[in-house]
């Protein structure tokens, strides 16, 4: 599966049998990044999308050195794992 990163539109996001999963953020003021949306269709779901979207996210925002937090329910869940 492959992830692709849309800098412009501030999301991750995988496209699998003509449907998209998305991984939303927003960059905040003080080189924080916030991690707003996780979504996959009810079909993709249990595939391990959503996580591997949030693992790459975490990545890359680890590699920029943003300050990092989430207001998904989701991607909060891996944060917790990160600090």
């Amino acid at each position: 599966m492959e992830i692709q990163h849309e800098m412009e539109r501030q999301r991750f996001v995988s496209y699998s049998n003509g449907q998209e999963s998305v991984l939303e953020y927003r960059l905040l003021a003080d080189h924080g990044i916030d991690f707003t949306r996780t979504f996959v269709p009810e079909p993709l779901r249990g595939h391990g999308i959503a996580e591997k979207l949030v693992r790459s996210a975490i990545a890359w925002a680890r590699e920029q050195g943003f300050n990092m937090q989430a207001s998904c329910w989701y991607a909060k869940r891996f944060l917790r794992h990160v600090r």
